[in-house]
């Protein structure tokens, strides 16, 4: 009995070597130029630079500041969508174990007792009797030939599902990783600009008590007086609206994080984070966009499309399937394993497709649109990145010349506040010039934080857009 199991078994695995008929795999040519554009908007540090690639950088290597890179690990352990991402690759993984599992016999025990009485009427002794029945045995149920390659074409669609997931989950990390560096570089310039308009309120409430000394003493009229109070309520404006903003940028960063973020990693100003993000260098698009993981996802869901047209096109075959079983029975318990109780079955089934007015022809030209939708969707995530990557570095090109002249429009307009206020309190100019100049200054140094944002903001999507750099183990 134990041989003739074996045997079936061997048997089965020896018919299933067989070729997919999924169509034969190439990755298809990107559509996109070999090159980053080039003009006036991309200037700076190209491919050639002694940088390290993204590619080649891990996350800790990138982020310089070690408040943010505190933040970045509690997020990488308490964010929800990277838990959900986690326990898809544990769903997908779990599938393609099932459909590989297919493709070799399951082997069951089995061991049973019936007792069965007889009554009188229907016994031919005429009296009634009781009938015990033993059975054990090892059986192979409904296995099938994969003679056409239906089951290694689900497995490896289901196998490609799994890299795909993979591939999805290393997106949201590098997604996540980039949404704590934004909201911690944004929390900053809020805070700083709230700092700013304090002391701004705090500057121009000190002129107007001033002012108000010089009102009652009548050396000032009402109209300059009134415009004395205008920019003290205009900052008071600035100051209630940079505490929501802050308010409202702790909120978004402890939902990224997926906890309350600790004082202690918590930016105190944008000046302070200026050097928390290294520069990168894009490298060429080949080697960059084909290497970041929602292009390898997209890639994956393609090849997994072109397996599923193997099983619809082996589903024009016929299907071979086995069951067989071996054992031993006996009506007595002590004669189960007695010489002559041994029993076997083998039951081959054939199914050859005759007619189904054209189900397998659809599902056929199903199975090859799904391939063309995913290989459209494949060219198309290339495309998209392609198109970020050139955006970021249009505004890398320009960024430093953009901070250079908010910098020096900075110092000017705080020598002209200067010099209106000299001018002023000389009595060679009216207060408007000095409310002017404030304003321009004013206006100047939120210029200047918000590039400097910008330029932060503009290395951070780098490191998204160009692949997130080097995979790495986490410790938690």
């Amino acid at each position: 009995m134990k041989h003739t199991v074996l045997s079936c078994a061997t048997l089965a695995i020896l018919l299933t070597g067989c070729a997919s008929m999924a169509p034969e795999y190439s990755q298809p040519a990107a559509p996109v130029p070999a090159a980053w554009p080039e003009g006036p908007a991309y200037q700076g540090k190209t491919a050639g630079s002694s940088e390290s690639a993204v590619t080649e950088l891990p996350w800790q290597d990138f982020f310089a500041d070690e408040k943010l890179r505190g933040l970045i690990e509690l997020a990488l352990a308490n964010n929800r969508d990277l838990r959900v991402a986690a326990l898809n690759i544990e769903r997908a993984r779990a599938q393609y174990r099932i459909q590989r599992a297919d493709q070799f016999p399951k082997v069951d025990a089995s061991g049973s007792f019936t007792s069965q009485r007889v009554p009188a009427d229907f016994s031919r002794t005429g009296e009634a009797t009781t009938n015990d029945e033993y059975t054990v045995g090892l059986g192979v149920s409904s296995y099938e030939l994969d003679l056409f390659g239906r089951v290694q074409s689900l497995k490896d669609q289901a196998l490609a599902q799994y890299l795909a997931t993979e591939e999805a989950s290393r997106a949201v990390r590098i997604s996540l990783i980039a949404q704590v560096a934004a909201g911690y570089l944004n929390l900053a310039a809020d805070r700083e600009r709230l700092q700013l308009a304090r002391e701004t309120l705090a500057a121009q409430e000190s002129s107007y008590q001033l002012m108000q000394h010089r009102f009652q003493a009548g050396s000032l009229s009402e109209l300059e007086l009134r415009q004395a109070q205008t920019p003290v309520e205009a900052a008071r404006v600035d100051v209630a609206r940079s505490i929501s903003l802050v308010a409202q940028d702790e909120n978004a960063l402890n939902l990224v994080v997926g906890a309350p973020v600790p004082a202690g990693l918590q930016p105190d100003a944008l000046s302070d984070v200026m050097t928390a993000v290294r520069d990168l260098r894009p490298g060429l698009p080949s080697e960059v966009l084909l290497q970041r993981p929602d292009i390898l996802q997209a890639e994956n869901l393609l090849k997994g499309y072109n397996a599923n047209i193997g099983a619809a096109r082996a589903a024009f075959f016929p299907r071979i399937t086995l069951t067989g079983s071996a054992g031993f029975g006996s009506g007595e318990l002590s004669g189960l394993f007695a010489a002559g109780s041994d029993f076997w079955l083998f039951a081959p089934r054939i199914e050859l497709p005759i007619f189904d007015t054209g189900a397998r022809s659809a599902k056929l030209k199903v199975a090859e649109t799904d391939r063309d939708i995913a290989l459209a969707s494949y060219e198309k995530a290339i495309q998209s990145a392609f198109r970020e990557v050139a955006d970021a570095l249009a505004q890398r090109g320009t960024i430093e010349e953009q901070l250079a002249a908010q910098q020096s429009l900075t110092d000017a307009t705080a020598a002209s506040y200067q010099l209106s206020q000299t001018r002023y309190e000389k009595g060679v100019d009216s207060y408007l010039t000095v409310l002017d100049a404030q304003r321009s200054l004013y206006g100047a140094q939120q210029g200047l934080i918000a590039t400097r944002l910008t330029r932060l903001l503009n290395q951070v999507t780098l490191y998204k857009v160009l692949g997130g750099g080097a995979p790495v183990t986490e410790t938690h």
